[in-house]
């Protein structure tokens, strides 16, 4: 894959280099700064981009705007977004236009190299890679929505909807047949007003759009 990084911090810049040549990615580009970001992905249009959400000039969310001015300008730029906290209020953004190949993974995460170059070949695929952090913020932070009528098992499975993994996985993980992921995610879908479909990563989009835009308190 041919890679474009923007990340203020010249030594995570590098390891992250270091790290996705080591796998046999192109790293084509790498931006310092906000203003930095746009031109790059203009000029070499990756297959997927890797943007730290706060950057210089102001450290605020420098990142994340360049990243849906991008994918404004590129329709369907697939994109992962780095942060160093869960900034829910990003995440809903990012995940507001309800398109593909979108990513949001806290920084502690690259040190689990396989788990970061999964989720980034995911996005690069488009399809989506939520850390489970964010997710549980998305979850937890919604209030008087038809979240409050989900089982707790049916919200074990959205939740591992949203991070992006597939019934057989999902399956695996909650040790229960995927006859039964099935049926889970038919009744997810059914109390949230949603297509009661599972395939593909349209499922788990069309779910985290739901949550970016549910009413909070």
């Amino acid at each position: 894959m041919r890679v474009v990084i923007a990340e203020d911090n010249a030594l995570l810049r590098e390891g992250l280099v270091l790290l996705l040549t080591s796998a046999g990615h192109e790293v084509v580009a790498v931006a310092g700064s906000g203003p930095e970001v746009v031109p790059a992905l203009l000029a070499h249009r990756p297959d997927v981009a890797v943007l730290d959400v706060r950057m210089p000039p102001s450290f605020r969310d420098e990142g994340l705007r360049a990243a849906l001015e991008a994918r404004e300008r590129i329709p369907g730029l697939p994109v992962l977004v780095l942060s160093q906290y869960v900034e829910e209020s990003y995440a809903s953004e990012l995940l507001g236009g309800g398109s593909s190949g979108i990513g949001y993974l806290l920084k502690d995460r690259i040190g689990r190299v396989d788990e970061f170059l999964d989720a980034l070949e995911r996005v690069a695929a488009g399809g989506t890679a939520l850390d489970p952090e964010v997710v549980t913020e998305l979850l937890t932070r919604r209030k008087d929505s038809p979240l409050d009528s989900l089982t707790p098992r049916e919200r074990e499975v959205l939740k591992l909807m949203a991070q992006g993994h597939d019934n057989a996985t999902i399956a695996g993980t909650l040790v229960v047949t995927e006859r039964a992921v099935h049926k889970h995610i038919g009744n997810v879908f059914l109390k949230l007003g949603l297509p009661p479909s599972d395939s593909g990563h349209r499922r788990v989009l069309a779910v985290l759009a739901y949550l970016a835009h549910a009413p909070q308190e």
